[in-house]
C-alpha cells in the first residue's frame, strides 16, 4: 500500500535542544598537519592533489583545479570556515577532499577522516537500515506500529500526549519514513506557526490524518525507532553497526560516540556570531539526527546505495519510489492547507528516507542535514551514476550549496526555494 516549513534556523535550534553528539578536537596539530585541504585517505593525512577530471551531468568535465578554485571562492565570500566534498562518477568516488578548518580558533584543519555531525543524514541511513529489516521480515512497512509494541503508543511516556487522539493506531513504518505521520518535526515547536517560539511544554500531537499528506517529521522517525528497538531488543546504533557500518568499513561512523573514534580528529561547528559548537558524546542513538561520520565514511555509504548493494533490487526500488507527492510551499512546516504546483515539473515527492525528483538527467534522490552550524547536502542521479556530498561545519554552509552544485554538476533541478537555501550573493528583505 502506498500513500498518496519551519525556517532553517528553527530546525537548527530544535536539533541543538534535542540532540547532543560529540566533543571537539582539543589538541593542536603539528605544522605538517595544518594543510588547507586534505584528499581522501582514511587515516586523514594529506597527499598530493587530485588531478582527474570530474564528469558533470551533461557529459562535460570539470578539472580538480577548477573545483578547488570554486570551493575556495564561495567559502571565502560566504564566510564558510570548513567544508567536506565528495563526488561520485559511475557510482564510484572519484573526488574527495576537505577544505578549511575543523576548529578555526585552534587553527586546525579538516581532513577526510575528521568526524563531523551528520544531522539528518541520519534519516537516510536509517531508511536504508529499515529496508534491510523489512527484507529479513523483522518488520512490515504497512503494519500499524502499535501492533509491534508491548503496550499502546500513548502509554509510552514520550508519546503520552497522544492518549486522547487514537489516530496513532493508523501510523505505519511507511508513513514514518515518508514523513506522512501527521506528527511534528520536533515537538518543542508548533508546526502550524510561521515562526513559532520554543514551547517548553513540548506537547506532541497529530496535526492531520496519518498518510494523507507530507510534513517533515523527526518525531515520526522516533516512533519507528521505538518499534524497531523493541522488536529486535537492540538499539539503532547496534543494528547500524551490524548491518551497515562494519560491513562497509565505516570505522568512524555511529549513531552514538565510540571510544575508538578518539578525540584527536573531531570538528567543531562555527556559528555566525563567532560562537563554537562543541557537541558532547552521545550515548543514546536518535534515528533521525544523532549520526556522526566522516566524508570518507559517508561516501562509502552512498557508493553502496548507488551500486544497489546490501539490499535487494526490489527493496531498492521501493525505497526510491514516490510514496507521497509533495505540494507544500516549503520543506519544513508551517503545516497549512496552502499548496503550490511550483515543483510539479520535477515530480517532487518523498520515498522511504529520501526526497525524490526527476529532471532532464533522470531520477534523483537527495537528503539534507541541518543542525545549528552543521549543514549537509547530498544528491544522487541514478541513471547518470553521479552523486555529490557536501558537509559543512559552518552556519553559512547552505549559502554555497546552489553555486557549488551547479558548478560541479550543472543544472541539477534542485528545488532550492522549497528547501529554503538562499545563496550568499542574493539579497533578502
Amino acid at each position: 500500500m502506498k500513500i498518496s516549513s519551519i525556517p532553517a534556523f528553527l530546525c537548527a535550534l530544535a536539533l541543538a535542544l534535542s540532540l547532543t553528539s560529540f566533543t571537539s578536537d582539543k589538541r593542536t596539530k603539528s605544522k605538517a598537519d595544518k594543510v588547507k585541504s586534505a584528499t581522501d585517505n582514511d587515516r586523514g593525512k594529506s597527499r598530493s592533489g587530485q588531478t582527474k577530471d570530474v564528469m558533470k551531468l551533461d557529459g562535460s568535465t570539470i578539472s580538480a583545479a577548477e573545483i578547488d578554485r570554486t570551493v575556495a571562492m564561495v567559502m571565502d565570500k560566504a564566510g564558510v570556515q570548513g567544508l567536506d566534498l565528495a563526488i561520485l562518477n559511475n557510482n564510484k568516488t572519484v573526488f574527495i577532499k576537505s577544505y578549511g578548518f575543523k576548529n578555526k580558533p585552534q587553527n586546525t584543519m579538516l581532513d577526510t577522516a575528521t568526524i563531523v555531525y551528520g544531522a539528518s543524514f541520519s534519516k537516510a541511513v536509517f531508511g536504508y537500515l529499515v529496508m534491510k529489516l523489512v527484507e529479513e521480515k523483522v518488520i512490515d512497512l504497512d503494519t500499524p506500529l502499535h501492533k509491534y509494541l508491548k503496550k499502546p503508543i500513548s502509554e509510552y511516556k514520550y508519546f503520552s500526549d497522544l492518549k486522547n487522539d487514537e489516530r496513532w493506531k493508523m501510523i505505519t513504518g511507511r508513513m514514518c519514513l515518508s514523513h506522512t505521520t501527521g506528527l511534528p518535526n520536533v515537538r518543542w515547536f508548533d508546526p502550524t506557526g510561521q515562526s513559532p517560539a520554543f514551547d517548553s511544554l513540548g506537547v506532541i500531537k497529530t496535526y492531520f490524518t496519518p498518510g494523507t499528506k507530507y510534513a517533515y517529521s523527526g518525531e515520526g522517525f522516533k516512533l519507528l525507532q521505538l518499534a524497531i528497538e523493541e522488536i529486535t531488543q537492540k538499539n539503532t546504533d547496534q543494528l547500524a553497526q551490524e548491518i551497515i557500518f562494519r560491513p562497509l568499513n565505516m570505522t568512524r561512523t555511529g549513531y552514538i560516540w565510540h571510544e575508538s573514534f578518539g578525540d584527536d580528529n573531531v570538528a567543531v561547528g562555527h556559528m555566525n556570531d563567532g560562537g563554537i559548537d562543541f557537541k558532547r558524546k552521545r550515548t543514546v542513538p536518535v534515528s533521525g539526527g544523532s549520526l556522526v561520520t566522516t566524508i570518507a565514511d559517508y561516501a562509502k555509504f552512498i557508493e553502496n546505495v548507488m551500486q544497489q548493494k546490501g539490499i535487494s533490487g526490489k527493496s531498492y526500488e521501493e525505497m526510491l519510489s514516490p510514496q507521497i507527492a509533495i505540494h507544500s510551499k516549503t520543506q519544513f512546516p508551517p503545516i497549512t492547507e496552502e499548496t503550490t504546483t511550483e515543483n510539479d515539473a520535477i515530480h517532487l515527492s518523498y520515498g522511504l528516507g529520501w526526497g525524490l525528483l526527476e529532471c532532464q538527467y533522470g531520477k534523483a534522490f537527495f537528503k539534507e542535514g541541518n543542525g545549528g552550524p552543521w549543514r549537509n547536502y547530498n544528491i544522487n542521479f541514478i541513471e547518470k551514476g553521479i552523486s555529490i556530498i557536501i558537509m559543512a561545519n559552518s552556519e553559512n554552509g547552505e549559502q554555497i550549496f546552489q553555486g557549488l552544485l551547479e558548478t560541479i554538476a550543472g543544472d541539477t533541478c534542485v528545488p532550492w526555494k522549497w528547501q529554503g537555501y538562499v545563496p550568499y550573493d542574493v539579497k533578502t528583505k
